[in-house]
């Protein structure tokens, strides 16, 4: 038996958007289904919502987000969770610190840290904190 954790973000409307997003940043394939495609929908404005989605890359790379149901409230709050992406390569880690960092309000420039050689922290354009470092 093996196991996998896998980050799960919580959006409103922007899952879809997200996704395509951190696609663009990683590689990988999105898969999204929406409420209507798994004939799910409680309430109209749910119909076009992702109801599962995910990215995954064969570098080991894996998100999943879904659109919170119209009738869920939805608080995405100030600090909830990071995302965090350790590597070993200096020049693949910056390339996704440069992907990431469009739009994106930085917390901690990228560079060497009292436990890393390379860390940086940011909050992106749709609010998630991700936390980029070389493992020490």
């Amino acid at each position: 038996m093996s196991i996998e954790t896998t980050v799960h973000l919580n959006f409103r409307d922007t899952a879809r958007e997200a996704l395509e997003f951190y696609r663009s940043v990683f590689g990988g394939q999105v898969v999204a289904f929406t409420y209507a495609q798994a004939q799910d929908v409680e309430h109209p404005a749910d119909a076009d919502r992702v109801a599962w989605g995910e990215v995954r890359t064969g570098a080991g790379f894996h998100v999943m987000a879904y659109d919170v149901r119209e009738n869920q409230t939805h608080d995405a709050g100030d600090r909830p969770f990071f995302v965090s992406v350790r590597g070993t390569d200096t020049e693949e880690l910056t390339g996704y610190w440069k992907g990431l960092s469009e739009g994106a309000t930085v917390m901690t420039d990228l560079g060497p840290a009292g436990w890393a050689p390379l860390y940086g922290m940011l909050r992106d354009r749709f609010g998630v904190i991700w936390t980029l470092d070389i493992a020490a």
